[in-house]
């Protein structure tokens, strides 16, 4: 048979009316309920490295990206030059045939 909780002081005047096996019910709901979150706490975090790793991954092959889109940046300067080359050209005929054309039209 179950019997009741006794003792002195403030753990009996607590634990007054249940019994022991009332008592070891709860205890192994709380022990029960503990598991479960701990579990629900590390499915949670199990799921957020997985996220985690995958963002990396993604980054990562985002900066390799980067180094590759960023290996020519020495022919920038080149090509300026060029260009400008090209507009030096482009203005130099426009100006000649700017010259021509007024004397061909007077």
């Amino acid at each position: 048979m179950a019997s009741t909780v006794g003792g002195s002081g403030w753990e009996a005047d607590m634990l007054d009316g249940y019994t022991t096996e009332q008592l070891w019910q709860f205890a192994n709901w709380a022990g029960l309920a503990v598991v479960v979150a701990v579990a629900a706490l590390l499915t949670i975090l199990v799921v957020l490295v997985r996220t985690i790793e995958q963002r990396v991954t993604t980054i990562k092959a985002t900066l390799e990206q980067a180094v590759e889109n960023t290996n020519d940046t020495a022919l920038i300067h080149e090509t300026a030059k060029r260009v400008d080359a090209v507009l030096t050209e482009g203005l130099e005929h426009h100006l000649f045939l700017g010259r021509v054309l007024d004397k061909v039209r007077s």
